[in-house]
């Protein structure tokens, strides 16, 4: 591997004598990540549908690492129905620091593609909020595909400038997590194209853009809250040079010292933790402060519900799909309609894609159920079913689009394994799929 010469005099600087350890480590094979989503599986039914081997990682009780040959993970059918997230290991590192718990109110905010926001909506366990805001409207898509994947509910996906959403949105925050763009130094390993786009000035350009994201955050954050700031970068000025002026620009904020069984604590012993390749790793930096100043809440609280008559058309259709209580709570927003969370401030002007989950969308004159309330919901709270083992070929079948034989008449929840998968249309012994065209297998 050919490291910039730059980038090389900088960390023989930064690690003296674990230089030689830290180049030997990327000579070693990257081993692959993936994290459990307690949303939808258990850790024995995660174990008994792959086809390999886990082993825990110290990052977070639901992160594992595999054997990197085994190849095409995003092709199984339990990757399809949201068991999982493909992740690397110590990237789970700092929402294990952020520790969210149920009934929290959370902001991700630069949370593409969404291995983060999905690790904290596991963790949320469907109560409280999370929002999850990416400023770059095309990986907010992806981002919003993933939290659909993954079965949450409680979410609200936005494209929106941070200091916007912030200052909308001040002082709403139990937790705050800061993934913030960086130079990548701790990905060179698994990703030559981080190598091929750092320069000697990347640092210095993402340490400033770092504080204004950090800037924002602050808003958001409630009275007693907590802000978790984090990298992929090795980089000083990135990190604790950014730790330390935060607290001097931000005195209202205090770093809480993180105690933790993985990477090691940062420069100068400041108590946040670095992870390097040599800790199990790739490259990872966390910090934790807590708001110990006043803080007021400035959120607007959400009004525009359904009407009655709005909420009676649509419930029919909920109790068409499913057994479970009609929510009880949902909006209309253009040709969809989505079951909304609780709890809610007011979402107008901040570029938000979607909140709670789509219901069903329009086409034509007529209101069609949509993927992702499939993707959110219980077997045994589907009306209907079709239930396959995961190495059916009729679900590989369905997964590429295909019609299957189906009793019954109706919308039909397809389930892998007892996990709602997607859904179809029974009629005549045939079901017409209904799998999204985009996230179809090719083959």
């Amino acid at each position: 591997m050919e490291l910039p010469a730059a980038f090389q005099r900088a960390m023989e600087a930064l690690l003296g004598e674990e230089y030689p350890a830290y180049l030997a480590s990327l000579e070693q094979p990257s081993r692959r990540g993936l994290r459990r989503n307690p949303l939808k599986c258990s850790q024995p039914q995660l174990e008994a549908e792959l086809p390999f081997a886990l082993e825990p990682t110290p990052f977070s009780p639901l992160s594992f690492s595999f054997e990197a040959g085994e190849e095409k993970v995003g092709r199984l059918p339990a990757h399809h129905a949201g068991l999982f997230y493909v992740q690397e290991p110590s990237a789970c590192s700092a929402v294990t620091v952020l520790a969210p718990q149920p009934g929290e109110k959370v902001l991700d905010l630069c949370a593409a593609p969404g291995g983060k926001s999905t690790q904290i909506a596991g963790l949320l366990a469907g109560e409280g909020l999370l929002w999850s805001n990416e400023i770059v409207k095309s990986r907010a898509q992806v981002l919003l595909s993933n939290v659909e994947r993954l079965g949450v509910a409680n979410a609200v996906v936005s494209s929106c400038h941070p200091q916007r959403l912030c200052e909308s949105l001040q002082g709403f925050f139990d937790k705050v997590l800061v993934d913030a763009p960086c130079s990548g130094e701790g990905m060179f390993r698994r990703d030559p194209a981080a190598i091929a786009q750092w320069t000697p000035e990347s640092p210095a350009a993402c340490a400033q853009r770092q504080r204004a994201i950090l800037d924002s955050a602050a808003l958001a954050v409630g009275e007693g809250g907590v802000l978790v700031y984090s990298t992929c970068t090795f980089s000083q000025e990135e990190n604790e040079d950014n730790v330390r002026w935060f607290l001097s620009a931000h005195p209202e904020f205090a770093l809480v010292p993180i105690e933790a069984g993985f990477g090691r604590p940062g420069l100068e012993n400041l108590p946040v933790r670095r992870i390097y390749p040599m800790d199990g790793g790739e490259g990872h930096f966390v910090a934790k402060f807590q708001r110990v100043g006043e803080s007021s809440c400035k959120a607007g609280t959400f009004t525009a519900y359904l009407s009655r008559r709005e909420e009676g058309e649509f419930q029919g259709l909920f109790e068409e799909l499913f057994t479970c209580p009609w929510p009880g709570s949902a909006a209309r927003f253009g040709d969809r309609v989505v079951l909304l969370p609780q709890g809610l401030p007011e979402l107008s002007g901040l570029g938000v894609l979607r909140a709670g989950v789509e219901l069903c969308h329009q086409k034509g004159k007529r209101w069609e159920p949509s993927h992702a309330v499939f993707q959110a919901a219980r077997r045994e709270d589907c009306r209907q079913t079709l239930d396959l083992p995961w190495d059916a070929p009729e679900l590989l079948a369905f997964l590429r689009g295909e019609e299957l034989d189906c009793e019954g008449k109706g919308y039909t929840a397809v389930c892998g394994g007892g996990v709602p998968t997607g859904f179809g249309k029974a009629s005549g012994g045939r079901l017409k799929n209904h799998y999204p065209k985009g996230l179809r297998l090719l083959s």
